[in-house]
């Protein structure tokens, strides 16, 4: 059986602990279930898969309209989280997972929570949200933001020119943040 926990470290952040079936033949994984995550309003409309070379840093990206579920498929990565929602018990608060393939899980981002990865190898994400694309909510926060102070693990990663013009989080105005619906 599939183990839902909640971080304990960002509220409303969900880690669903997948489990394998291998047998001869190789291996099935279930990655996802509607009913794992019962929020209000949560229905999963588009899939996605990102592809990464080692090295590559995509993010500290938020939205104010999507929630995300992330599963790793391939690779080695480090997941990181924060919370920057207006309002939030747990606002400050970091949580760094490292993932790959060979010990599943699945990480449930709600809306507000600013979320990236650091390949460590070449790495392959697959997602699903609850919004169609929409380029106007696709928003950022420095990923070296020292008042977040994530720990990378690097220095000097490969980013897309969107990601290196992040604001850090104090020069985003509150109003840019989305309200954190307890």
């Amino acid at each position: 059986m599939i183990e839902i926990r909640e971080s304990s470290r960002i509220r409303g952040v969900k880690l669903a602990i997948l489990k394998p079936f291998a047998d001869e033949r190789g291996r099935f994984l279930e990655t996802f279930r509607r009913e794992w995550f019962p929020e209000r309003g949560w229905e999963a409309v588009q899939a996605n898969r990102s592809d990464s070379r080692e090295g590559v840093l995509r993010g500290l990206h938020y939205h104010r309209r999507q929630i995300d579920y992330w599963v790793p498929m391939a690779g080695r990565m480090r997941i990181a989280l924060a919370d920057i929602r207006r309002g939030s018990p747990t606002r400050g608060a970091v949580e760094v997972l490292e993932l790959d393939e060979r010990e599943p899980m699945g990480v449930f981002v709600p809306v507000g929570v600013a979320h990236g990865f650091l390949a460590l190898t070449d790495s392959t994400l697959a997602y699903v949200v609850d919004n169609y694309y929409d380029g106007d909510d696709e928003l950022g926060v420095a990923w070296n933001d020292s008042d977040l102070a994530v720990p990378w693990g690097t220095t000097a990663p490969v980013l897309s020119e969107r990601d290196r013009d992040n604001r850090r989080l104090r020069d985003i105005p509150e109003a840019e943040l989305v309200e954190w619906e307890g």
